[in-house]
């Protein structure tokens, strides 16, 4: 079975997918004329900013803190090691590229969530599947899209997240990890049964504090180790070039990995934080998509980047070759396979082994619980998309949410690389689709952002009017 299942997940992250998600954040980048940097400081005050006339829908704030619980996860720091023990440290310049050119792809997926969003029993709902089916008027894409959504948010990724937090409290604190995945499945429980209402007001306090509060620390850690920081840039500059000699082998896994580690955690061009842009109440589309755009910067940027800096400069890390073949032993990492001690082992260096790992894991355990709940919002929207119309979505959404809880269960109980190629094949198909969507909608996209910057040039707050894009389908805004 996990033969089976590594061979899926290489089709589906074919160099072709790589290749397919860098050229389209570069494309988007190019049509917006870079709008994630010409807007960069709108970005951050649009965080704040609402529309108080739509009585229906969440704020701003509170769709970026899903977005951000959705991204900030495992992927921050199990993640990260892992593209730094398969992909050297390189692999993270190239999560860096990803990040700031998905930014582009991040903005347009929002921008059109807010275009063919709907109203469905008071609350807002969007993402691919309603602008695939909406504004490319291909209802069997829409499905399909929808169909790999619930089954990959609802199913494939949440034990991705609940082991992540087995594993690290089973090596802290000696805990059974189907004790730990019992626990969290209860928790997630409990906030999922609310609906999105309260997965939004948990996120909204966690998920911000979470990720400042782990930066904050992980600056303490490199201000002890502040002499190795230089040269860790370049190193990983040089290897992601393939100009270090003891990775120069791996360059198309250095970039691989890179690549989808960092889609993996800023979810740029994957569709998911488009189905939350489409949930907030904004007076025109393209501030929420700028909303999101933001977000990719504070996941890769600020949260894996103070990760990978801190395990690279404390040297608690190892890297592979394809055939498990140790290229570079650095001398702070044991012989372990990249998983959540290269991260507590670089605490460690600083507060002593234990503390760095119960550290570790009380963030790992924040990070990939609000995960879960983001993961389950992306699933039940869909779920919604397919029978939302019909009496079963009653029944059909309880039988989600016990799902999804037994899958948190699920995950606390397998090896860590199954359940990683489950999680990747699940984001890789969601991105296929979703991507290729975006590109044929782009038009649509850049024209609602003209007409956002000529409103902002003559002074007014901008109004959406679909009429002024073509947007047929947008009944939302008519």
């Amino acid at each position: 079975m996990e033969q089976i299942i590594q061979t899926i997940s290489g089709y589906v992250w074919s160099p072709a997918l790589v290749a397919i998600c860098l050229l389209a954040g570069l494309y988007f980048s190019i049509g917006t004329r870079f709008v994630q940097v010409r807007r960069f400081r709108e970005m951050a005050r649009l965080l704040f900013s609402t529309d108080h006339s739509q009585k229906t829908g969440i704020t701003s704030f509170q769709a970026f803190s899903m977005a951000l619980s959705g991204r900030v996860g495992t992927g921050n720091i199990v993640g990260v090691a892992t593209a730094i023990g398969y992909g050297g440290p390189g692999a993270i310049v190239w999560m860096w590229i990803i990040a700031f050119l998905g930014a582009g792809s991040a903005f347009s997926e929002a921008t059109l969530s807010q275009i063919f969003k709907e109203e469905h029993k008071g609350q807002f709902r969007g993402g691919p599947a309603y602008y695939i089916e909406k504004g490319l008027h291909s209802k069997w894409l829409a499905v399909f899209f929808a169909a790999i959504s619930v089954l990959a948010c609802g199913w494939f990724l949440p034990p991705v997240q609940s082991n992540g937090i087995a594993i690290s409290f089973a090596n802290t604190f000696s805990v059974n990890p189907a004790i730990v995945g019992g626990a969290v499945a209860l928790l997630i429980g409990l906030v999922v049964m609310g609906g999105v209402k309260r997965i939004a007001n948990v996120a909204q306090i966690v998920a911000p504090f979470m990720a400042v509060l782990y930066v904050l620390l992980s600056l303490v850690v490199l201000a002890f180790h502040i002499r190795e920081v230089p040269a860790v840039f370049m190193d990983m500059i040089r290897s992601a070039f393939g100009m270090n000699e003891a990775v120069g082998g791996i360059l198309g896994a250095t970039i691989a990995w890179g690549v989808k580690r960092g889609i993996y955690s800023n979810e740029a061009g994957q569709g998911t934080g488009a189905i939350v842009a489409g949930a907030a109440k904004v007076s025109h589309p393209v501030k929420q998509g700028l909303v999101q755009a933001f977000s990719v910067y504070i996941d890769t940027l600020l949260v894996c980047t103070a990760t990978a800096v801190m395990i690279l400069a404390c040297k608690t890390y190892n890297v592979f070759d394809a055939s498990g073949k140790i290229l570079i032993a650095a001398e702070g990492a044991t012989l372990a396979a990249p998983d959540v001690s290269y991260t507590s082992a670089a605490l460690g260096t600083l507060l002593g082994a234990n503390w760095g790992g119960i550290i570790v894991s009380v963030a790992l355990f924040f990070f990939a619980f609000t995960t879960i709940m983001a993961y389950y919002y992306y699933a039940e929207t869909n779920l919604v998309y397919l029978f939302g119309k019909g009496k079963k979505e009653r029944v059909l959404t309880w039988v989600l949410r016990l799902g999804t809880v037994a899958m948190v269960f699920v995950g606390s109980l397998y090896e860590a690389k199954m359940i990683w190629d489950i999680g990747d094949t699940g984001v890789g198909a969601m991105a296929w689709v979703n991507i290729i969507a975006i590109l044929l909608l782009s038009p649509k996209a850049f024209k609602a952002l003209k007409s956002y910057e000529r409103q902002k040039k003559e002074g007014k707050d901008p109004v959406f009017d679909p009429k002024e894009i073509g947007a047929d389908g947008a009944e939302f805004w008519k």
